[in-house]
């Protein structure tokens, strides 16, 4: 996802422009990685000192709520990341220890599907988590 679809899908639902989600969207845009709210404080503080979690968790809920920021769980923490390419049906593997990710178009739904007969799936994650080659080589 592109900054410019960002601020569409938000101005189609009526949400302002403001300096928090400019700074927030732009530091997504930069960013092929998942960040944390703590990520996000730290590089909000200098120019917005005093910026609170309770702004920065509610952009984030209302960026991942209007399918701008996907959201996985890693090490107990919630993270986000750009919505990639929305639409397409995709999973990442995820560096634990930079954050960055890699699309796999494979999907595992299409074996586990057979084990469920009669069963309709109504939504699932797959994540794959390691290293990547950067942080191998480190």
């Amino acid at each position: 996802m592109t900054l410019d679809e960002a601020w569409r899908i938000l101005g189609e639902k009526q949400f302002k422009r403001t300096k928090n989600r400019e700074v927030i969207l732009t530091l997504f845009s930069e960013n092929d990685r998942y960040l944390t709210a703590g990520d996000i404080r730290n590089y909000m503080e200098p120019g917005n000192p005093g910026v609170s979690f309770d702004t920065i968790y509610r952009n984030l809920a209302t960026f991942t709520e209007l399918g701008i920021l996907e959201e996985t769980e890693l090490t107990g923490e919630r993270h986000f990341r750009m919505h990639c390419e929305p639409g397409v049906h995709h999973h990442h593997f995820i560096c634990t220890l930079c954050g960055k990710t890699r699309s796999i178009p494979d999907c595992p739904m299409d074996l586990i599907a057979v084990n469920l007969p009669d069963y309709e799936v109504e939504g699932h994650k797959f994540e794959v988590y390691g290293r990547c080659p950067m942080c191998v080589a480190k």
